[in-house]
């Protein structure tokens, strides 16, 4: 009896957990440098797309790298599909790169911005509306992108400033003395030069092997990208933000004046609701059992529900 008893709870059990999924997943190769996850809600009919542009370093479809684990994007990706959107995420190309052992030291910021205009290229045809949202170094990716035709672009603790700027900034906080070396490298950087001459503590933000990735990012004024827009913009950021401060969100939305710009209490720099200290804030990054904060799905479905009436409920 215990055990037919126990078969019936499993079944039940995983009754309910397959009728609370609402939505399909199908894993698609874009091409030979991108794969990704495409989450469709199963009760909607011709849902708008939302394209997930990860932040920076190596970092997959989910949200997560080597040794940080959060699933960020993927519980996004859920949270949104379980809205009524269709959703798209995808490892960034540097992470096939370092699963195959074929890293590519050529591979500059430009390509980030070359793969997410080949994901859009791909569902344009599939898709009536598309919608780009950022992540962190993906919000700038994004809106280089979206430039390519979207229906609306958010940007998810996006930064306003160029890179040098915010590495600069960082560093006047946390290591001030290597402001004077800091400027210096970023000068030459900013002139298309490499160097070796800095000091080994900054070596994990100027190794010569990153160097002139930087340039390349360098180069990308997020304010002057965002004015230019000729779309809906929405700006998303939170008050715990430890990368992004949400000032940079009120500079983005400066620059664009037609923009939506939401900032959530105790929202940190993933999107999760974190009380407490910098350090069980920036814990939070290598732990899954914080959930996206509603608010961030809320908003973004208002967003696209205002400029496209197509979700189905």
């Amino acid at each position: 009896m215990k055990f037919i008893h126990a078969l019936i709870c499993s079944i039940l059990c995983t009754a309910t957990i397959l009728n609370a999924q609402n939505y399909s997943e199908i894993d698609i190769e874009i091409n030979q440098y991108i794969g990704g996850t495409l989450v469709v809600p199963n009760s909607a009919k011709k849902p708008p797309l939302v394209i997930l542009i990860a932040g920076s370093g190596p970092t997959d479809r989910d949200g997560n790298q080597s040794f940080m684990k959060n699933n960020m994007l993927k519980k996004l990706a859920e949270g949104l599909s379980k809205k009524g959107m269709a959703t798209f995420r995808y490892d960034k190309r540097i992470v096939k790169q370092l699963r195959t052992g074929n890293f590519d030291k050529n591979t500059r910021f430009d390509d980030f911005v070359t793969d997410a205009k080949s994901v859009l290229l791909y569902f344009k045809s599939s898709y009536p509306s598309i919608y780009i949202a950022g992540h962190s170094q993906g919000s700038l990716v994004g809106m280089l992108a979206s430039e390519s035709g979207v229906d609306g672009f958010i940007s998810l603790s996006g930064a306003a400033n160029p890179i040098d700027q915010i590495i600069l900034e960082q560093i006047s906080k946390t290591a001030p003395v290597f402001i004077a070396d800091t400027k210096r490298v970023l000068d030459l950087l900013k002139m298309g030069e490499t160097t070796s001459d800095f000091p080994i503590a900054l070596s994990s933000i100027f190794n010569l092997d990153t160097q002139p990735f930087m340039i390349n990012w360098m180069q990308y004024n997020p304010k002057k990208i965002i004015k230019n827009l000729d779309i809906p913009v929405l700006i998303i950021n939170g008050t715990k933000g430890l990368q992004v401060s949400k000032s940079e969100a009120q500079l983005l939305k400066d620059s664009k004046k037609d923009a939506e710009l939401v900032i959530i209490e105790n929202m940190n720099h993933i999107l999760f609701e974190i009380y407490g200290d910098d350090l069980v804030n920036s814990k939070s990054y290598n732990e899954t059992n914080h959930p996206i904060m509603p608010e961030v799905l809320d908003v973004i479905l208002n967003f696209i529900r205002k400029e496209k009436s197509t979700i189905t409920k």
